[in-house]
């Protein structure tokens, strides 16, 4: 990704997408996290000031670094006691990591929703000016990035590997002793995604890539 940006292989729309998908889609997903640990009944979040959809409040440094070199990213964690959740040790955390990617899957479909519209052809009057072929093309790409790039950041985060939500959520999906074992691998968890970030396609074209793609073109264009 990040090469691509050096070397101009992505367009400033794309670019603009990549941002704007960076700034809200992490804030929605952190905030969602928030949220769903506040709704079960931890208050610490609350505390913490995250229960807000400012940006500043969620950005991580490390995590939009990863963003803009690998084309995926995290936020910063939501702090929470998994003890003070009206749920198992187990499903509680699992519940609060799943709300985060499902947060910009949603945020996704509701974006890919003006994008149908757009594509409709339509001449839209927004705030007295008319929407003209050009700016729609533009307007198009802006979106369909930002639906791309939030999708993206979803699936990434739900593969099961530490920090990433996926592995919370898989915890709380196995048995007892299958998600025992399964903790152990915790402690592998940064070296296994330096190691994704430079297999690169590879490895995260079939987990992450194509899924994303299909899900574009089913939320895009499927009915076209």
């Amino acid at each position: 990704m990040l090469y691509q940006i050096l070397t101009g292989q992505i367009s400033p729309t794309e670019l603009v997408a990549l941002l704007i998908a960076l700034v809200f889609g992490i804030s929605v997903h952190e905030f969602a996290h928030a949220a769903a640990a506040t709704w079960l009944g931890d208050p610490l979040p609350g505390r913490q000031g995250r229960l807000t959809l400012a940006p500043a409040a969620h950005l991580d440094v490390m995590g939009s670094l990863m963003f803009l070199i690998g084309g995926f990213g995290w936020g910063k964690p939501v702090q929470y006691n998994p003890y003070a959740l009206r749920a198992s040790p187990r499903t509680g955390p699992a519940i609060v990591a799943a709300a985060g990617p499902i947060s910009n899957i949603i945020l996704a479909m509701l974006v890919a929703v003006v994008v149908r519209v757009l594509m409709l052809g339509l001449g839209i009057d927004l705030f007295g000016w008319v929407l003209t072929p050009e700016i729609a093309r533009v307007l198009f790409g802006l979106l369909v990035g930002i639906v791309y790039y939030n999708l993206i950041l979803s699936f990434f985060n739900l593969i099961p590997v530490f920090p990433l939500d996926g592995f919370s959520i898989l915890q709380g999906l196995l048995p007892p002793a299958l998600a025992d074992a399964f903790e152990s691998t915790r402690q592998y968890g940064f070296l296994i995604l330096i190691v994704l970030l430079f297999a690169g396609s590879s490895i995260l074209s079939p987990i992450l890539y194509r899924p994303v793609e299909a899900l574009l073109r089913l939320l895009i264009f499927a009915g076209t």
